[in-house]
């Protein structure tokens, strides 16, 4: 078995999981790599991603290039003498970089390729209704996530289940498929196999605020699906409009009860404790939601606080 010196990217949260996993185990981690640091806030102060943050407090060596291509930069990867790289949701890599260690780089990412190849494989997979998807390794090629797999791991889509929870189920699971990558590595035993394209491929495209506001004139279930595939973050919205005041509203949770009726879709019912939105099929009940300039609230919270008119409508 080949002892490893093993060079790590990534950026948010989930990667996090993974290097924490990685460093747990024992394993020799020579370097990390990630974002460089970006204003955030209203003091646009500089914020540290998560992974660096982590590097730092396990005393990791830290390398955080604005250019992959910097002469700097590849000499100072070349110096940490890595045979292997994984990578975890990251940025696309120059063949100067991802060739660079004996033993081949690989990705992480959250789907079941070819499936889902992307920015948000996660999200895509709740607002597309899938009923399963999975993590999958491989190694690097010069496109973006269509290299050969090495491994691949499934886990269901439960119907409650948002991209916060389906995120943190995907991390366990790809804690496990990363080690045993790393350890089939060592070994030299890993088999290949290549993508294979048929049927449609559905793609994981990068999140922005026109397509995370609802439509609902869409199905319900379909309107259901997207609340919870943008849930916590980046959040469903849409506007609220009550005579001469017009909100751009974030809902965070809501079920759908599909039912006939011959309302006019898009009106905002309201009780003393709940609120409704109609849809073709049924209505959307929101349990959650943030109005601009407020805190998160339980739908019951609002009304405690705000009154509409039975001409609300969403657009």
């Amino acid at each position: 078995m080949e002892s490893l010196r093993i060079v790590f990217m990534g950026t948010p949260e989930f990667a996090v999981g993974i290097l924490e996993a990685i460093v747990q185990q024992g394993l020799q981690v020579v370097g990390v790599i990630t974002a460089a640091d970006k204003p955030a806030g209203r003091g646009q102060q500089l914020k540290f991603s998560a992974v660096k943050e982590y590097a730092l407090a396990q005393g990791l060596p830290l390398l955080q290039p604005i250019n992959l291509k910097d002469p700097d930069f590849i000499a100072a990867l070349e110096a940490w003498n890595a045979n292997v790289q994984v990578v975890v949701a990251f940025r696309m890599l120059p063949e100067v970089v991802w060739r660079l260690p004996k033993l081949g780089t690989f990705n992480l990412h959250a789907s079941l390729l070819p499936q889902y190849r992307g920015a948000a494989p996660i999200h895509w997979a709740i607002i597309n209704g899938e009923t399963e998807t999975g993590v999958t390794t491989f190694f690097i090629d010069d496109k973006i996530d269509t290299g050969a797999i090495i491994l691949s791991k499934k886990t269901v889509i439960d119907t409650e289940d948002n991209t916060g929870s389906l995120h943190d189920r995907l991390m366990e699971l790809g804690k496990e498929v990363v080690l045993e990558t790393l350890v089939r590595i060592a070994q030299g035993d890993v088999a290949t196999v290549p993508q294979i394209e048929t049927g449609e491929l559905k793609t994981a495209y990068k999140l922005n605020k026109e397509n995370c506001q609802l439509d609902f004139h869409r199905k319900g279930k379909d309107v259901y699906n997207q609340i919870r595939g943008l849930s916590p973050f980046p959040t469903a919205w849409c506007y609220v409009v009550d005579g001469e005041m017009r909100w751009a509203v974030k809902i965070y949770e809501a079920t759908f009860v599909e039912t006939q009726h011959s309302e006019v879709v898009g009106h905002w019912k309201t009780t003393k404790k709940e609120i409704d939105i109609v849809v073709p099929d049924g209505y959307i009940k929101i349990k959650v939601l943030q109005f601009p300039g407020k805190k998160k609230m339980k739908a019951q919270e609002v009304l405690n606080g705000m009154h509409f008119s039975p001409q609300c409508r969403v657009e």
